[in-house]
């Protein structure tokens, strides 16, 4: 009886050490990253689609947070999140160039927090305006992430001025969240001047981790791809974080649902940020 009692203690104490180890193992394992699924999309006022058809074709992407531009006001991004089970929502008040729903907005599956909304104007030709970009501070897996969504006017070499530069120069320095994605229509493809300034202050788009080669891809035009103009739809995050993207790419639709195909990027950030660095 008594061997038998030391060997089933034996067994336990034996269990509880391979237990603790792999807690142990497991513990810092956990604590490395936190992956956050983002997409963006130009709906085109909702012109070609609803937002039910919208929210099912994202539902295989398991996404935590989308940036809409050309969105309808009222309750249209809401209606999305009622498909995909994302309860929290904000749409902004400023409708580019002042056309009929055109707004930007913000769909998350997490609370969002201290939402609100950058208008840009600037005097310059060729350039409408007013342009603005949505912002919101949501928590993921215990980490805080302030996300941008936006849509903003073409900005050429010469136009120091732009939009784009505007963006990179004076709001985004601003934000104080330690972890930052920027989603949009940018009306700029990779290697343009304003894409290149926001790069040079500190931003990196998903096509460069994920080796996808955007000269040979387009965004927009499409329901119209004879008038394509490249990739023009961006998502963006701060290298000071030290984030990689691990998947996502251009979502190719056999039936459009706007002008703009909609991109989607799984990023994965450090959780502990003085480790990364």
């Amino acid at each position: 009886m008594m061997d038998r009692m030391s060997t089933i203690q034996l067994l336990s104490l034996l269990l509880a050490t391979i237990s603790g180890a792999m807690l142990c193992l497991a513990g810092p394992l956990a604590d490395e990253a936190v992956t956050v699924r983002v997409a963006a999309y130009n709906v085109e006022f909702g012109r070609s689609t609803t937002p039910e058809e919208v929210g099912l074709m994202f539902k295989p992407y398991n996404l935590d947070i989308i940036g809409f531009n050309e969105v309808p006001e009222g309750n249209w991004t809401a209606r999305v999140g009622k498909v995909l089970g994302m309860e929290h929502s904000y749409v902004g008040k400023i409708s580019s160039a002042n056309h009929k729903d055109k707004y930007k907005s913000i769909l998350s599956r997490t609370p969002l927090q201290g939402a609100t909304e950058h208008e840009m104007n600037l005097e310059r030709k060729r350039c409408w305006n007013p342009a603005s970009v949505v912002s919101a501070v949501t928590e993921i897996d215990g980490v805080s992430i302030a996300f941008y969504s936006l849509h903003i006017c073409t900005s050429m070499s010469h136009h120091k001025n732009g939009h784009a530069y505007q963006l990179a120069a004076e709001i985004l320095p601003k934000e104080t969240t330690d972890r930052v994605i920027v989603v949009g229509d940018f009306n700029n493809n990779l290697g343009d001047a304003a894409i290149n300034a926001l790069e040079a202050s500190g931003f990196r788009p998903i096509w460069k981790d994920l080796k996808i080669d955007v000269s040979k891809e387009f965004t927009y035009n499409a329901l119209n791809p004879e008038k394509k103009l490249g990739v023009i739809d961006h998502i963006f995050f701060n290298t000071s974080a030290d984030p990689r993207s691990t998947d996502g790419g251009i979502i190719e639709l056999e039936k459009p649902l706007s002008d703009h195909k909609p991109i989607w990027a799984q990023i994965v950030f450090p959780r502990n940020l003085e480790k990364a660095k």
